[in-house]
């Protein structure tokens, strides 16, 4: 797998489309980062890890519905393998005018475009999490 992180994506927003209570993903620790700031950020339910039967530990992600809604979670990878984008920390963009947010992969770790500017950091421009539409 080339990239893991996409993947991850690609896994919730299928699982969204199709109206699963939950998705499984292939641990890491960036990815429980991911998870854990789309939890705080309201995007998904919760997460948690679990061991399958051959001993691979997973990120278990339960979903987030809105009756009104067919898809809850717009997600959107902007630095790629085959093109990496970075920003500084006086040009971190604002995503939709504050309604979204973007995750940032920093020296102090993985952050939302808020926490790194109050941070004061800006590095790798990882994602960009969308609205909830």
């Amino acid at each position: 797998m080339t990239d893991p992180i996409a993947d991850m994506f690609t896994r919730i927003r299928n699982g969204c489309k199709a109206k699963f209570e939950k998705v499984d993903v292939p641990l890491s620790k960036m990815k429980r980062e991911i998870a854990k700031i789309l939890k705080e950020e309201g995007f998904i339910k919760s997460f948690k890890v679990v061991t399958d039967d051959q001993h691979h530990e997973k990120i278990r992600i339960f979903l987030k519905y809105d009756a009104a809604r067919k898809e809850v979670i717009h997600l959107r990878r902007i630095s790629k393998p085959g093109r990496r984008v970075y920003v500084g920390k006086d040009s971190i963009p604002s995503v939709m005018s504050g309604l979204g947010f973007s995750i940032l992969s920093t020296s102090k770790g993985i952050l939302t475009d808020r926490s790194a500017r109050k941070a004061d950091v800006g590095e790798r421009f990882f994602v960009i999490s969308g609205n909830v539409s």
